[in-house]
Parts: C-alpha cells; structure tokens; sequence
C-alpha cells in the first residue's frame, strides 16, 4: 500500500497557530487582569509608605524622649531657660559634647535622620522633610519654636485607618 500524499494546502489540512478572534480575547483578559492589580499596587505601596511613617515618627520620638533624659540626668548641659528638649533635629544625629568628658565623646541618639516618606521633594535635608512641634506650643495647633517636644509628617493625606498623617 502507498502513503498518501496530502498536501498541506489543502482545505481539510490542519493549520497550527491562533486565529484572530482568540488573539483578541486573549489581550483582552490580560488587559482586564492588569486593571485589576494596578489598584492593588497602588496599595500596596501606600502601605509600604505608611509603615516607613510609623517606623520613622517612632525613632525620632525615642531619640527625642532620649535627648531629654540625658538632659535632666546632666549628661547634656542645659541651658537655664530651656525646656531640655533638643534645639533641632539636626543635633539627634550630629550628636552632642558629653559634659562628663568635654571634648573626648559625642553623645548620638540615632545613626541617622529618617525622612518623611510622603515629602515630594528629595533635594531636601531629612530634617527639614518633618513638621516641628514646640514645648510652648498647644497639641492641636503646633508651632515650631526654640525646641523640638514633637515631630509630625506635613503630608496632607488620610492614612488606611482613616487618621490624617499629620495627627499620627
């Protein structure tokens, strides 16, 4: 018996390969797919931002509470009408003479200052990315002054739980 011979241009011939119409559904649920995790995205990095918020307010705040305990246990010297908070945020990082032994150690409350991460502009000094509460200054009205009591983000915008960032 002889094979057959079929050529592949014939009508009943078997093509391999998409056709038009599963090519466009095909795109189709891909594009509905991704619109669906962009949102998620989003999400996921403004959660990311949020933690780096709660993380950072949390170690400028315990450098701040550091700074005064060292103050009222005479480790810093104190000047008479001062409250014994730091002057600025610069100093939580730069450190401060150890007046138990001046000129030999620095005393430093944290490796580094930790920017906003909702601040815009990263051509600004990370101190200079915080808002700056005064001791003198009322709770729900802060003002910078001639110490630093508080710090807060300046974002303008609602966290997850639904508290501004400038009230965490």
């Amino acid at each position: 018996m002889k094979p057959r011979f079929r050529p592949s241009s014939c009508c009943g011939a078997r093509r391999s390969g998409f056709t038009l119409i599963e090519m466009v559904i095909t795109v189709a649920l891909v594009g509905i797919l991704a619109s669906a995790l962009v949102p998620l995205a989003d999400l996921t990095v403004q959660r990311m931002h949020e933690k780096e918020l709660r993380i950072a307010l949390r170690q400028i705040r315990s450098a701040i509470d550091s700074y005064k305990v060292a103050v009222d246990s005479g480790m810093i010297m104190r000047k008479v009408d001062s409250s014994g908070y730091p002057p600025d945020l610069a100093v939580l990082a730069g450190g401060v003479d150890d007046i138990r032994q001046p000129g030999q150690n620095k005393i430093r409350f944290m490796r580094r200052m930790p920017r906003d991460p909702f601040f815009p502009d990263p051509g600004v000094a990370a101190e200079d990315t915080w808002g700056k509460r005064s001791y003198a200054s009322q709770p729900d009205a802060p003002q910078e002054g001639p110490d630093v009591f508080d710090v807060y983000s300046r974002a303008e915008g609602v966290g997850l739980n639904g508290v501004p960032y400038s009230q965490w």
